[in-house]
């Protein structure tokens, strides 16, 4: 989840039951082929499920964390805020 367009997908991800394929895309400013790699990464590693859906006659993609995924963006946040913290402690201490 380290690179910038999956972090902003896990993070919609993270506050939402599920996100329609286009919304990622706009919020990741990305083509639909580059999102459809990083959702199929992110599918063979367990962190979201895809599923299809017709709405407004159209088919549509939806995108869900799964148990796992969450798990996964929480524990790189968290790596994060710790990494942010120590670089905050080692400025304060020169």
């Amino acid at each position: 989840m380290h690179q910038p367009a999956r972090l902003q997908i896990a993070a919609v991800l993270s506050n939402v039951s599920s996100a329609e394929f286009a919304k990622l895309r706009e919020i990741a400013d990305v083509s639909d082929s580059v999102l459809s790699k990083h959702l199929s990464a992110m599918a063979e590693a367990g962190y979201v499920t895809l599923k299809k859906a017709a709405m407004d006659g159209r088919q549509r993609t939806w995108i869900s964390f799964t148990r796992k995924g969450r798990k996964a963006f929480k524990a790189h946040m968290a790596a994060l805020q710790a990494l942010v913290a120590s670089a905050e402690q080692a400025a304060t201490a020169e």
